[in-house]
């Protein structure tokens, strides 16, 4: 629920005006269109790659399988990193100061649901710690 919070709030808070304009603007809105792309790519490859072991809680079903396959193969979190990539984007479109503080509180918020989530997955996975060890954790090739 609060992350559902936050993503209104990351989204309401582009419309609060821009924070910067001209040449800046231009630049951060041709990254934004390249970082929304990505975070939708990344999070749409892992709702793909889960398929119906697709769940809203953090908390891995029964009959789920290890997914390490598709946007999996290159984060462990991607629907929560694509997630953070998409609100980043939307900061850079609007060129709002006040979005890209709201996207630093998520991904702060889906760090620490990510390392719950993470105690679970090695308790229910016994291959969770080698797919962990070569993975980074919410964005490829960054964290």
């Amino acid at each position: 629920m609060l992350q559902v919070v936050a993503l209104v709030l990351a989204v309401l808070s582009g419309f609060l005006g821009p924070a910067w304009d001209g040449p800046a603007r231009v630049v951060t809105t041709a990254i934004g269109v390249v970082l929304l792309g990505a975070g939708l790519v990344l999070a749409g490859g892992a709702i793909r790659s889960l398929g119906p072991a697709l769940t809203p809680l953090p908390k891995p079903r029964t009959d789920a399988a290890l997914v390490q396959s598709g946007a999996y193969a290159l984060v462990r979190h991607p629907i929560y990193g694509g997630g953070i990539v998409v609100v980043v984007a939307w900061g850079l479109l609007t060129a709002s100061v006040a979005t890209l503080v709201v996207a630093a509180a998520i991904l702060v918020f889906l760090d620490v649901k990510s390392r719950r989530e993470e105690a679970w997955l090695t308790e229910r996975f016994p291959d969770y710690p080698a797919y962990r060890a070569r993975t980074r954790r919410l964005l490829p090739w960054v964290y």
